[in-house]
């Protein structure tokens, strides 16, 4: 064979297989546009006004809009609970100097944002510090059943795994919806699975459901946590990257912890239970790692 001939042939196959490659690309952009069109009414903006005071400084409020994941028709909505109450994330930062300083922080005002535009007066009505999770809910039934992600689902991606990540950015960007192709770096079985696709906090939006290629519901980004090994300044911003990771955190966690959710008109009488609880697990030690064979509880964390 000659050797202009064998060029031809390489030359050939590079450009098969590059088509081939393009071809492939394009179909999973289409699959990430269906599903951004199927699921994107169930992502929705969530309002929030934090009333904080740090060292026993007066209070001060913020308002800050986050990514929030409808669960069901009554408008049951999830997000994280680091974005809702960031105290427990600087105290992990902070490791045993946190004993000393004392911080609070209180959700004041909270509206949902439907992809309509129009807001709703809507509550914190559940919280989970182990999981990181906030469950929100509009202050009345609504009327009309509002879009929801399909909880019955329960997706097991793989390592290597492409993803879909649907968001809402912020009113710079107009509250667009965004979709994002990200694959499965990690699985992570114990004492709880979560997935790792090893986006950076700054790079992940939190709150914000996943998908695989085949619409399949696999969960919803949070923050996870475990005491930072040096405390003080150092801890809280030369250890971040080796202290705190966003993760997926699977839809059956988060539908067994929404399942705990008052019903309407019951959330008052419910708030006392719900908030001895997360104080609860704030006296434990923040989502710290457990041995390998360590049976699974709340105190072993997410």
């Amino acid at each position: 064979m000659s050797t202009k001939r064998l060029v031809n042939i390489l030359l050939l196959a590079l450009m098969v297989g590059w088509f081939s490659w393009g071809a492939s690309a394009d179909e999973v952009a289409v699959q990430g546009r269906g599903i951004l069109e199927a699921h994107r009414s169930a992502v929705v903006t969530v309002k929030l006004v934090t009333k904080m005071s740090f060292g026993g400084r007066g209070d001060e409020e913020t308002p800050q809009e986050v990514t929030g994941t409808v669960l069901d028709a009554t408008g049951l909505t999830v997000v994280s609970l680091t974005e809702t109450d960031p105290t427990n994330m600087i105290r992990s930062m902070m490791g045993a100097m946190a004993d000393s300083f004392d911080m609070s922080s209180e959700v004041t005002d909270v509206k949902i944002v439907p992809e309509d535009g129009v807001d709703i007066p809507a509550k914190v009505i559940l919280r989970d510090k182990d999981l990181d999770l906030a469950f929100v809910r509009p202050a009345e039934e609504p009327a009309e059943p509002m879009p929801h992600i399909d909880m019955s689902q329960d997706a097991a991606p793989e390592i290597l795994e492409p993803l879909v990540l649907l968001n809402r950015l912020g009113k710079v960007a107009r509250r667009a919806y965004a979709a994002e192709l990200v694959r499965v770096k990690a699985v992570v079985d114990k004492p709880r699975t979560f997935y790792v696709t090893g986006g950076g906090l700054m790079d992940t939006s939190l709150g914000t459901p996943v998908f695989t290629l085949d619409g399949q519901f696999v969960g919803v980004n949070v923050l996870r946590m475990i005491k930072a090994q040096a405390g003080g300044i150092s801890g809280m911003f030369g250890g971040l990257d080796d202290s705190a990771m966003a993760i997926i955190i699977p839809g059956q966690d988060i539908l067994e912890a929404a399942t705990q959710a008052p019903p309407f008109g019951q959330e008052e009488a419910a708030a006392p239970a719900v908030q001895e609880q997360a104080e609860g697990q704030t006296e434990a030690e923040p989502q710290e790692e457990a041995p390998e064979d360590a049976e699974e509880s709340p105190e072993n964390g997410g």
